[in-house]
């Protein structure tokens, strides 16, 4: 398909699925450039990586590109992708590009609703931490790693299979993970079963001699192994105090609280004790994250005392549960969650970690559909919240639908006190007002609210400067 030299166009780079294909290719030799509607800080890194990003949709962007690949938000009328259509480029997705970016390497797929990410970056890592250099593409910024993509020379390609759009439709793994299968994006799957039936899709393409290892504690994933027959080999996880705990050949033992303020736990096998994992992430999800990924590793056949260790060094991804700083006795944190299982789980470390702080809960909602579909829920989400913020909705490829009102769903959400403060702007000055020593401020955003964590920051920064 391509040569070393080609250059292969990105429309929609700076989003996190393009980013990370784009630095694999750039290091693999290949000219890269893209372009994205606004500059972020993505795109400022993929600049300074010497990868050319251009503001704005133009048709003379695609000159010379031998290839095109547009991200699954880019529409079909877009001016870029016209004007390849028009010049006779290929023009992908990434569900059609990705055998062709694995290639020979060992493909291996870290799927499910929440999690995913997290567990991509910790699979990445231990197998850097333990010298096997694989290629990896992971939907966020790793903190060790200090990046979201590599081409690696070894064996392995580790790759976080994102389902929307049927995106990890286009693999063929030979081990996969599935964290769990809770409904979202019911712009692309407009009925739960739907969205059930991918996952059915992506577990059918693991390769013959290939692996599959989930959490069987969730509902989704247990369903799902139900429904398999011999196809693929495949191992349950889960936490022994689970009901369920006899269905898991993989089990997390003795958990407790360690001294990071997070969890260690010991790994068993079939009832056979496998490695003492001690986290420095918090929240009893990433128990199971990390189960997940020994469990990969004992199928792999590495080492599992070096794997334990590398796990208790992990430092997380960005925007997942990222402490962002402490400024006049207010802690900054931001995570990604954007769907009403992965704010509780959120909530529930924030409250495990800070069990004696005042916990804000600034939620921006991201898409109308998921917004909608998912109402009843998010009113639920926030329990462990002593407050909660409310912004707008962040759109993202979804205009608002006629009628559509926050303000009523900030109404109904069951939390002790909840704002309805639409913009960034405003929420700042409302929280600036509001903050007190002890307090914790959790930015829950897929979209731009991340934003809002560094304006607090400096803010009160600024303030304690001028009161010296």
């Amino acid at each position: 398909m391509l040569n070393k030299g080609d250059r292969v166009h990105l429309i929609g780079i700076a989003g996190s699925g393009l980013s990370a294909i784009a630095r694999v290719l750039h290091e693999r030799g290949f000219q890269v450039s893209g372009s994205d509607r606004a500059w972020s800080l993505l795109a400022q890194e993929l600049n300074e990586a010497g990868i050319s990003v251009s503001i704005g949709h133009h048709p003379e962007n695609i000159r010379h590109a031998q290839l095109i690949i547009r991200s699954s938000a880019i529409p079909d009328d877009n001016i870029e992708v016209e004007a390849a259509r028009l010049a006779g480029i290929p023009i992908l997705k990434r569900v059609e590009f990705l055998p062709y970016l694995i290639g020979d390497q060992q493909a291996i797929a870290i799927a499910g609703t929440h999690g995913k990410t997290t567990t991509t970056a910790m699979v990445a890592w231990v197998l850097t931490r333990l010298g096997h250099d694989p290629s990896y593409v992971i939907g966020g910024f790793s903190i060790d790693l200090q990046r979201n993509a590599h081409a690696g020379q070894g064996n392995y390609f580790v790759i976080e299979a994102d389902e929307y759009d049927g995106m990890f439709l286009g693999l063929q793994p030979r081990y996969a993970i599935i964290t769990n299968i809770e409904y979202d994006h019911p712009d692309c799957y407009p009925t739960p079963r739907q969205f059930e039936a991918a996952f059915e899709q992506f577990v059918a393409q693991i390769q013959p001699e290939g692996v599959l290892i989930g959490c069987v504690e969730n509902e989704g994933v247990s369903r799902l192994f139900s429904r398999l027959e011999q196809h693929p080999k495949r191992y349950g996880y889960a936490v022994n105090t689970s009901p369920i705990a006899s269905q898991a050949a993989y089990l997390a033992t003795e958990v407790t609280k360690n001294q990071q303020k997070a969890y260690s736990f010991q790994a068993e096998w079939q009832g056979k004790a496998l490695a003492k994992v001690e986290l420095r992430i918090p929240g009893p999800h990433n128990v199971r994250n990390a189960l997940a990924v020994l469990a990969l590793c004992h199928q792999l056949g590495l080492p599992l005392d070096d794997v334990a260790r590398a796990l208790g060094e992990f430092h997380g991804a960005a925007r997942r549960f990222q402490i962002r700083g402490t400024a006049q006795g207010v802690t900054i944190v931001d995570d990604y969650a954007h769907h009403p299982s992965e704010i509780r789980a959120t909530l529930a470390a924030a409250r495990d970690r800070f069990p004696q702080q005042f916990i804000w809960a600034v939620w921006q909602p991201h898409t109308y559909s998921r917004t909608l579909t998912l109402w009843d829920d998010f009113r639920n989400a926030f329990t462990d919240a002593d407050a909660v913020i409310v912004l707008d909705v962040y759109g993202a490829r979804e205009r608002a639908p006629q009628g559509f009102s926050m303000m009523k769903l900030a109404a109904e959400i069951q939390a002790e006190r909840c704002f309805f403060v639409p913009n960034l702007d405003t929420s700042e000055r409302f929280l600036l007002d509001n903050l007190a020593p002890n307090h914790v401020v959790l930015v829950l955003s897929a979209g731009d609210a991340d934003q809002l964590s560094s304006r607090l920051l400096e803010s009160l920064a600024a303030s304690r400067e001028a009161a010296t």
